[in-house]
């Protein structure tokens, strides 16, 4: 039984405690396409190509059970050619829109996400579909999942990378913000200190773990008390981020890390 947890980087990590937590007895793997992160600035059929050529190379090393595509950017472009290839499930993420509008007090709600999530139909049908009664300030940023990727590593970060980033929702009233990038809630400390006005920061994380939850096979049997589950991190490039992030690689409970050499 193995969960498999799919990101460009790091972000996906934000999915993958989620899953952890509520199916603490399932084998995780998390596979970040670190060579050719990052995704939001790959266009549509850059994305779908190296996606698939990715999972099949990860399909053809172990034996997967439900993966997960834990990157908005991918999501919306990647899970319908996908899901024709493979009998297993497979669950995208999407951008938390409906619920941040049926929490936004002011109906003026955020939607911080990548410059490709924030510019794609598939979002604008989501703010039809479920904020057409609010006020959605966009914003796109690829600064953001980068300024993640250095927290993982260690590096440390000023408050002064945050403000130019949040100051559209705060002079635009935004009480409730969309974390529409699986990075983001890495950094939910550092936006929280930056615009502490703001009432709600909304992720998909729980809702993925919960719908994973529920497709677990019925007859599923936790494993023996004794037995600890195995958690692997592969990536498809052998870098120096790679050696910095071990430390909270095994801080998040990786036993194995792994490389996965993709065309």
């Amino acid at each position: 039984m193995v969960i498999a947890v799919f990101d460009s980087g790091v972000g996906g990590l934000s999915i993958y405690q989620e899953i952890k937590q509520h199916c603490a007895d399932t084998d995780i793997i998390y596979i970040a396409d670190n060579a050719a992160y990052p995704y939001g600035t790959k266009s549509e059929i850059q994305l779908v190509q190296r996606v698939d050529t990715v999972i099949q190379q990860l399909v053809a090393q172990f034996e997967i059970t439900i993966l997960i595509i834990a990157c908005n950017s991918a999501s919306t472009l990647v899970l319908p050619p996908l899901r024709q290839r493979y009998q297993f499930p497979i669950v995208g993420v999407v951008p938390a829109i409906k619920p941040a509008a049926q929490m936004s007090t002011s109906k003026k709600i955020g939607l911080l996400a990548t410059c490709g999530t924030i510019n794609r139909s598939y979002t604008d049908d989501l703010i039809q579909q479920f904020a057409h009664d609010c006020e959605v300030v966009r914003i796109g940023s690829t600064e953001l999942v980068e300024l993640a990727e250095r927290k993982l590593r260690g590096e440390s970060l000023s408050q002064a990378h945050f403000l130019p980033i949040v100051h559209p929702f705060l002079s635009a009233s935004v009480d409730t913000v969309v974390l529409a990038c699986t990075h983001f809630p890495l950094l939910k400390e550092e936006l929280c200190h930056a615009a502490p006005n703001i009432q709600h920061w909304v992720d998909s994380g729980y809702a993925i773990a919960q719908r994973v939850k529920s497709l677990l096979p019925i007859h599923f049997n936790q494993r023996d008390s004794a037995e600890e589950a195995v958690h692997h991190a592969v990536f498809t490039a052998n870098t120096d981020t790679v050696s910095a992030l071990r430390p909270v690689l095994s801080q998040f409970g990786f036993q194995h890390i792994h490389f996965l050499p993709c065309l």
